[in-house]
C-alpha cells in the first residue's frame, strides 16, 4: 500500500506539470501572456502539493504500531498484518500455545525390577541441558522427590523425538514414540496400556530408553490456558476456520480440539512435516496464519501467511514470525485481525480523500469554472493544500479510538 501510495504521489508530480503547461498554454492563448497566467499556473503547482498522498499510509502505519505496541503485540512484519483481515484459517500449535506449557509429572511407570526414583532421576540428567517445558517438568518432578542430581554427557537433541546423553558408559534416550521407532523399540503391553490412560486424559507420556529396552514411561499433563476457548469462538464468530496442528497422539489431540471446540485437528505431526501441512491446506486457497512457540513451529511460521509467536516461546520462533502476542494471550489474535480490518480501513480513507481533493482542487485551480466567477488565488490554493494534510492526519489519529 505504501508502494502505491509512493507511486501516486510521483503521477501526480507528473500530472500537476502537465496540467500546468495546459493551463499556462490555453489561458495565454485566450487573454495573451499576463499575470493571470502566472497566478493560474502557481496555482495548480501549489494545490497539487502530495503532501496528503505522501502522508495518507505512514501516519496509519506509525499510529498503528503503536495501538498494537500498547495492547501487547509487536509487529515486525508489516505485510502479514495487513494480511491478517483476509484470514480464512488459524492453525494453532498446542503446548504452550492453547496450554499453559506448565508441564508436570503426573505419574510414571517402570518395567519390572526398575525403581522409579532411579528412572526419573535418569531421565532428569538425559534431559539436563533441554530447554524444553517436557524437560524442564521432569527435572521439576526429580528436584521435587529430593533425587540427587546427576550429570549426563555429550547431550544431543534428536529433532522432534527427543533427547539422548551418556551416564557412566551407557547412552539414554528420553522421547516420544517416534524415538522409540527411530531406535527400533517396543512397548511392553502394560507399558501399553499405560500410555493410552494417559493419552485418553489429554496427557503427554515420553519414554526412556537405554539402546535395548524401554525403561520408563512419564504422563506429563499440561492445563489449557483459560483464553484459549472464548479466543476460539471468536474467531468461528469472525467466519475464521480453526484448526490444531501438533505432534501429540491422536488421543491428546482430539481431547483437547472437543474440549475447545476446534473445527478440524492434525495429530502426531513431526515437525519437518508442519510446514507442509501449512502448505497443503494454501494450496486449496486458504489464507492461513500459524500461531506456535516452539523450535518445532518456525518452519510452519514462516511458510504462513501470517505467522504469529507466543511472546513466552523460543527465539528462532519469535524470529520466524511476523508478528509477536508479548503477553501470550490467544485472545490477542482478535485484536490482530481487528487492527489490521481498521488499518485498512484508514488506508483507504486516506487514500480515496488525498487523490479525490486532487481530482476536484486541480480544475479549479486552472480555472475551469471561471465562467461561472468562480477563481481561486494562489493564497486559496495554499490553504486547500495544507487543509487536505490536515484531514489526513485528523482521520489518522481517529484510529487511536479503536477499541481492542
Amino acid at each position: 500500500t505504501q508502494l502505491l501510495a509512493d507511486k501516486a504521489a510521483g503521477w501526480l508530480f507528473y500530472a500537476s506539470l502537465v496540467v500546468a503547461m495546459i493551463t499556462a498554454a490555453a489561458w495565454t492563448f485566450t487573454q495573451g501572456f499576463n499575470n493571470e497566467v502566472i497566478k493560474r499556473v502557481a496555482t495548480v503547482l501549489v494545490i497539487a502539493c502530495p503532501h496528503a498522498l505522501g502522508l495518507a499510509i505512514p501516519l496509519v502505519i506509525a499510529i498503528t504500531t503503536s495501538i498494537a505496541a500498547n495492547n501487547g503485540i509487536l509487529v515486525r512484519d508489516r505485510v502479514e498484518l495487513e494480511k491478517a483481515r483476509q484470514l480464512d484459517m488459524v492453525i494453532f500449535d498446542k503446548t504452550g500455545t492453547l496450554t499453559e506449557g506448565d508441564f508436570g509429572v503426573v505419574s510414571l511407570f517402570t518395567k519390572e525390577g526398575v525403581d522409579e526414583n532411579q528412572a526419573l532421576s535418569t531421565a532428569a540428567a538425559v534431559e539436563g541441558d533441554s530447554e524444553h517445558i517436557i524437560a524442564r517438568g521432569i527435572r521439576r518432578a526429580a528436584s521435587d522427590r529430593g533425587l540427587d542430581e546427576k550429570e549426563a554427557l555429550q547431550f544431543k537433541a534428536i529433532k522432534g523425538r527427543g533427547v539422548r546423553a551418556s551416564m557412566n558408559g551407557k547412552e539414554y534416550y528420553v522421547g516420544s514414540q517416534y524415538l522409540l521407532e527411530t531406535l527400533g523399540l517396543n512397548l511392553s503391553e502394560s507399558m501399553k496400556k499405560f500410555a493410552d490412560q494417559a493419552g485418553r486424559k489429554s496427557q503427554t507420556v515420553v519414554y526412556l530408553a537405554d539402546q535395548t529396552e524401554v525403561q520408563a514411561a512419564f504422563s506429563l499433563a499440561d492445563r489449557l490456558r483459560p483464553e484459549s476457548k472464548p479466543a476460539v469462538a471468536k474467531l468461528h464468530d469472525m467466519g475464521i476456520e480453526v484448526a490444531l496442528l501438533t505432534g501429540d497422539s491422536q488421543a491428546t489431540a482430539e481431547s483437547v480440539a472437543q474440549a475447545l471446540e476446534i473445527d478440524q485437528y492434525f495429530a502426531e505431526v513431526l515437525p519437518e512435516h508442519k510446514d507442509q501441512k501449512v502448505q497443503q491446506l494454501q494450496d486449496h486457497g486458504k489464507l492461513i496464519a500459524m500461531v506456535g512457540d516452539g523450535v518445532n513451529d518456525a518452519p510452519a511460521l514462516s511458510r504462513a501467511d501470517v505467522g504469529i509467536a507466543i511472546g513466552s516461546g523460543t527465539d528462532v520462533a519469535v524470529e520466524s514470525a511476523g508478528v509477536i502476542l508479548v503477553n501470550s494471550n490467544p485472545l490477542d489474535i482478535i485484536k490482530v485481525i481487528e487492527l489490521s480490518s481498521a488499518s485498512y480501513r484508514k488506508m483507504a480513507q486516506n487514500l480515496f480523500w488525498a487523490a479525490g481533493y486532487n481530482v476536484v482542487a486541480l480544475p479549479l485551480a486552472a480555472g475551469i469554472l471561471v465562467s461561472y466567477g468562480i477563481m481561486l488565488s494562489p493564497a486559496a490554493g495554499a490553504l486547500l493544500m495544507s487543509l487536505s494534510t490536515v484531514i489526513v492526519a485528523f482521520n489518522a489519529q481517529l484510529l487511536r479510538k479503536i477499541n481492542l
